[in-house]
């Protein structure tokens, strides 16, 4: 077994505990999982946990660069620990499946907005919306 998650922990300042540990291998074995799935996950990994203890460790997770948060319209939060570039994510608009997405064409070209209005841009936030292979079988063709 890795010690990856301890060291990861460590190397961004964050004190270590059972809690964050579960919620961090949690997210880290299901990407674009909620706050809800990870109560679950995690409860089944180490037993007794909080739903106030998953949030609070999603919330320093996140503010320490340890996590991504995303947030599709009309979804939940979801959590990835895939934060080291400028990704985006495809969204299915039958069962709600995310998957991740890199960019288009070359490097990060949608951090080059027409028009910046005077902002320092270092982020941009792409969803494609569709419907997933798995759901293509499930909906009816258009009316025409």
């Amino acid at each position: 077994m890795t010690d990856r998650p301890t060291t990861v922990l460590r190397e961004h300042g964050v004190q270590v505990t059972a809690q964050r540990l579960a919620v961090l291998r949690t997210v880290t074995a299901h990407p674009h999982v909620t706050a809800d799935q990870v109560i679950v996950l995690a409860r089944g990994e180490i037993g007794a946990i909080s739903k106030q203890a998953v949030y609070d460790a999603l919330a320093v997770l996140v503010d320490r660069g340890i996590l991504r948060r995303i947030q599709p319209v009309g979804s939940p939060a979801r959590y990835e620990d895939r934060v080291a570039d400028n990704h985006h994510h495809l969204v299915c608009r039958s069962c709600g499946q995310v998957v991740d997405v890199d960019c288009a064409v070359g490097e990060a070209p949608c951090l080059d907005p027409v028009q910046s209005n005077g902002f320092v841009v270092d982020e941009a936030e792409v969803v494609y919306w569709g419907i997933c292979p798995a759901c293509q079988t499930d909906v009816a063709p258009p009316v025409r």
